[in-house]
């Protein structure tokens, strides 16, 4: 299983970005994804988005985040 922690953790605090459709963004959270039974990936929320991704770490999908 991934470290979720190894991969994303010097992201929080802004000093390294995501760069999603050319706009740079922080991370602000990360954790692990489930289907009510099973993990299924972990999940990456951004300013702006929320990017899945699967077990093996492959891109599944993005959704934008309401604007407040």
């Amino acid at each position: 299983m991934l470290n979720l922690d190894e991969i994303y953790h010097s992201y929080l605090g802004g000093h390294k970005q995501f760069n999603i459709d050319g706009v740079k963004e922080s991370i602000i959270a990360y954790g692990w994804h489930c289907d009510g039974s099973d993990i299924t990936g972990h999940y990456v929320t951004t300013e702006n988005h929320k990017l899945f991704y699967n077990r093996d770490n492959k891109f599944v999908r993005k959704e934008s985040l309401a604007i407040k």
